[in-house]
């Protein structure tokens, strides 16, 4: 990668992690409307499979779903609009957390049913299948999602029509509040692989990991062989929702993944060891980050909230 990719990754990392510390933050004042489900931890697959993609590739994402979005390209004071429940918001404040889309970046939306996201993402692909495009269609899951019927159906149907899926698995450790190991029966990349597509693996803590499996998946999927999947482990850093006292996790889990899974801090260490980056060019990154964070607070706190009016809006589509 050339310095100005490299600087836009770590940027894009950057910005979902303070983005999601931030909202941590802001959801206690009472302002921030609903369920609130945070993405810090695992940024670097989100960047890793997006930084491959352009508008004309699909994505959909999971009721986590602000990292996916933003590095899609989301607009970030846009989202944080939406989220404050603003007219101006990407949803025009009807979508909220759990259902940020944008269509015009190929952003098929967040979704706050449990396994809804890859057949939406096999439907597209199908679509890019008949128009006879090189773009793919990303649906991302965790791992408690992975044991949905309509996740297997999906991954089915895209291997039986040989369209240009990846279904990307992010096994944080725990479905809600169950430890994936007791609730995700056999091997997860193994049952993948038991649809007859390729998986590629990942470290979800490193996003050259995730960038070079995405780089696989395209290639695969742009050359007519079908779908395949990337599976990669990443740690949560935050509970199932906030407010979650995560008295399912032991004691010292969350200070270990936050001291030694952090992916902010491997993709430092990897730039300024190989000397693709320097630590002032870093450091200009991270100020510019915390301005766009706090540029989109003060923006969502004064836009406008939709009026009474409003609620019939946008109900159907118009032809």
């Amino acid at each position: 990668m050339d310095k100005d990719k490299l600087l836009r990754a770590y940027s894009q990392l950057k910005t979902i992690r303070e983005f999601e510390e931030r909202l941590n933050v802001e959801i206690a004042t009472g302002e921030i409307a609903g369920f609130t489900h945070l993405y810090a931890g695992q940024e670097a697959v989100a960047v890793g499979v997006c930084e491959s993609l352009d508008d004309k590739d699909y994505i959909v994402s999971t009721h986590r779903g602000h990292g996916h979005c933003m590095a899609k390209g989301g607009d970030v004071i846009d989202m944080m609009k939406e989220i404050y429940g603003s007219t101006e918001g990407l949803c025009k404040g009807k979508g909220g957390s759990m259902h940020i889309a944008d269509f015009d970046r190929g952003i098929l939306g967040a979704n706050g049913i449990v396994g809804g996201g890859p057949p939406l993402a096999v439907g597209a692909a199908i679509a890019i299948k008949q128009r006879g495009d090189k773009n793919v269609a990303v649906s991302f899951s965790g791992d408690g999602s992975s044991n949905q019927g309509t996740v297997f159906e999906a991954m089915n149907l895209a291997v039986v029509l040989e369209v240009p899926s990846i279904f990307v698995f992010e096994n944080n450790g725990y479905g809600e509040h169950t430890g994936a190991d007791y609730a995700v029966g056999g091997d997860l990349l193994k049952r993948t692989q038991g649809f007859g597509m390729p998986v590629f693996t990942a470290d979800g803590a490193d996003f050259f990991s995730v960038y070079d499996a995405t780089q696989k998946a395209i290639a695969h999927a742009n050359a007519g062989q079908g779908p395949s999947a990337i599976y990669a482990e990443c740690p949560r850093y935050f509970g199932h929702y906030v407010g979650d006292p995560q008295k399912y996790r032991s004691k010292d889990e969350l200070s270990d993944i936050r001291e030694n899974q952090d992916c902010l801090k491997i993709l430092r260490a990897k730039v300024i060891e190989d000397a693709s980056l320097t630590e002032a060019e870093l450091a200009t990154a991270d100020e510019q980050v915390m301005k766009l964070i706090d540029d989109a607070v003060t923006a969502a706190r004064a836009a406008p909230r939709p009026v009474a009016a409003d609620v019939l809006e946008d109900v159907y589509i118009n032809y």
